[in-house]
């Protein structure tokens, strides 16, 4: 079961952050200690070197004073009531184990093909021709990409250990943006946000507990996502949100109908011309003074310090359209399509892009 305990009730600010932090710790260390335990176990069963780059001890510091402060600006969000601090604790321990066991069992099908460099294993029963050709492949080299119900119930938990327990406060980032722009816009109580490319429904949670009484809307390419996303936000008392499986490059909404358009964690995995099209996409359906806010990976441009970590990225989960997003200016393809008020920020492992049609 998930925690639905309002813990401000009966436990102090003080000590509810001492736990929230020693929480994050914990799930900081189990990452560290899984992906260290797991390529021993690799080394063991298909021996095989990666030309990744050394990462030096300065670059560690970094990536620590990059976790702490997200860890810091999650806990300060939710104290400050921009979504309710039982986010900071949401756990679904029978979901959780079940993803964990799936992790280790894929993992013999997972080295193979990173040994192999094979990254085109799909499932023998999908239409193929449903998808663009940049999407019919192995992200991650995890089996069955993105296109069946195994991946997706233990891709959250994969993330999730990849960037060492801190996705879910990554992910929260652009519920502030998003509450200060419809605020902003003096929406109405019920305003129309989509989620673009929304997965397993995780954002879209968060912002169901954001915002009550919204209608919300998501859309992705993978039908065994957004069985995962229905099934995850069915538990919520409040209204479902409407799931549509589509393509970002053409959303099949009408023009200026959203008071609030996201998307997290989709641009790195698009190539180079058809991100524009997303973006394009996106305004078109925003409505006039409406708040967009896209999450990614961090660039370049904004943390140089971290390019060994960024150019081993690519290569250890095969991500194809990394290296030329990492150096791709948004910001210029936001003006392109239209957006104004234009700022970009970074928190932890990623970058924001915040605009206003």
């Amino acid at each position: 079961m998930q925690s639905i305990f309002n813990f401000e009730q009966f436990i102090n600010y003080e000590l509810l952050k001492n736990i929230y932090e020693g929480w994050q710790k914990i799930k900081a260390g189990l990452s560290l200690a899984h992906k260290n335990f797991s390529t021993e176990v690799r080394q063991r069963i298909f021996p095989y070197e990666l030309p990744l780059e050394k990462v030096s001890s300065e670059t560690w510091t970094v990536l620590q004073a990059r976790l702490d402060q997200i860890i810091e600006e999650d806990w300060q969000d939710a104290k400050e009531g921009v979504y309710p601090i039982n986010l900071l604790f949401d756990t679904d321990w029978g979901k959780f184990l079940q993803a964990y066991i799936g992790i280790w069992f894929d993992y013999p099908q997972t080295w193979q093909r990173i040994k192999n460099n094979h990254f085109q294993d799909l499932p023998p029963n999908i239409d193929s021709n449903k998808y663009p050709q940049y999407y019919r492949r192995n992200f991650h080299y995890q089996t069955d990409g993105y296109l069946s119900e195994h991946s997706a119930n233990i891709y959250d938990l994969q993330v999730d250990i990849l960037f060492n327990g801190v996705t879910d406060a990554m992910r929260r980032r652009i519920l502030k943006p998003l509450k200060q722009g419809l605020n902003t816009l003096n929406s109405s109580s019920n305003p129309k946000i989509l989620d673009v490319a929304c997965g397993t429904g995780r954002t879209l949670k968060f912002i169901r507990a954001t915002f009550p009484h919204a209608s919300l809307y998501g859309i992705d390419l993978s039908a065994p996502y957004l069985r995962k996303a229905n099934e995850l936000l069915s538990q919520l008392p409040q209204e479902l949100p409407q799931l549509v499986e589509g393509n970002g490059e053409e959303l099949p909404y009408q023009d200026n109908y959203f008071q609030g358009v996201t998307s997290v964690f989709l641009f790195h995995e698009l190539p180079n011309p058809v991100r524009q099209k997303v973006i394009n996409e996106c305004y078109r359906v925003l409505q006039a003074g409406g708040i967009c806010i896209f999450a990614d990976s961090m660039q370049l441009s904004d943390s140089p310090e971290l390019e060994t970590m960024m150019t081993n990225f690519p290569i250890a989960f095969h991500e194809p359209f990394y290296n030329d997003y990492i150096r791709d200016d948004l910001k210029s393809r936001l003006n392109v399509a239209g957006f104004r008020n234009i700022r970009e920020e970074v928190h932890g492992f990623s970058k924001y892009w915040i605009a206003t049609k």
